[in-house]
């Protein structure tokens, strides 16, 4: 039987490249996103290479799509055997400028998506008694602390303790799920761009400054490539690593806060 794995935030970036690898592994592929051109594009290309796709447009800050996807994923293959919880944006200002929206957004997608993605496909991975994986992308910066990206960190630290905590209370009940949690370094995205996917309902109606924010632009352009964090992650799963790091050097600046915090 062919391993079934779904994927959020499919249709770019980090999610493409982890969907081009698992495809190249022979998996079935379940594809998430809220951008539904690229998406198409993508199963198209997958098609091609004699992938077995289903793609579902959603948006994962959506209990109500992430269940929809979850039905639809289990009517067409019966199974999921890797659950990447990918999707994320980014918004960049002075905290204290952010506005409700601002935060309304980014929880929405960056933790939000995660949770519902817990909730709606685990309880089904469990009744299968199967060898499942599940893979939740926080960042390096949910590791860390500093100036810039003060709604993103706040995400991503989230994802890190729900994975700490998910993975932990499976292994209490002896569940066959092994879980992941991905912190990547600079990646080569579009993530930059993400309010190109932002809901009209969630745009910032308010003009806010952006200064004391670093540019981050040429250290994206500096960063790895996504199917080189699909690697990161196909070998943790392969040999059972949690905390999943592309930027193995980048350890040094965790290890400083936790030093900080315990002096």
């Amino acid at each position: 039987m062919k391993r079934v794995a779904v994927i959020t935030g499919a249709a770019s970036g980090i999610g493409r490249g982890m969907a081009e690898r698992f495809a190249a592994e022979g998996m079935s592929l379940v594809l998430a996103d809220i951008e539904e051109e690229p998406l198409g594009k993508l199963e198209t290309e997958l098609n091609r290479k004699g992938a077995t796709i289903l793609s579902v447009k959603t948006d994962v800050s959506k209990s109500e799509e992430v269940e929809y996807l979850a039905e639809r994923t289990y009517d067409t293959f019966g199974s999921v055997h890797i659950l990447c919880n990918n999707a994320g944006v980014v918004c960049s200002r002075p905290i204290w400028e952010h506005t409700i929206e601002d935060w309304e957004w980014v929880l929405g997608v960056n933790l939000w998506g995660v949770i519902h993605g817990i909730r709606s496909f685990v309880p089904r991975m469990l009744a299968q008694e199967t060898k499942c994986h599940i893979v939740n992308t926080a960042s390096i910066l949910g590791m860390v602390r500093g100036p810039g990206e003060g709604i993103y960190k706040v995400t991503k630290h989230g994802v890190v303790v729900l994975s700490e905590t998910l993975a932990d209370e499976l292994a209490q009940k002896g569940a066959e799920i092994q879980v992941h949690v991905l912190c990547p370094g600079w990646v080569r995205t579009g993530i930059l761009d993400s309010d190109r996917n932002r809901p009209n309902q969630e745009q910032n109606p308010h003009e806010v400054s952006i200064g004391g924010v670093r540019n981050v632009n040429t250290e994206m352009e500096a960063g790895i490539s996504p199917e080189e964090v699909a690697d990161h992650v196909y070998n943790a799963m392969q040999s059972g690593t949690f905390y999943v790091f592309t930027h193995p050097e980048q350890k040094a600046l965790i290890q400083n806060r936790l030093e900080n915090i315990i002096i």
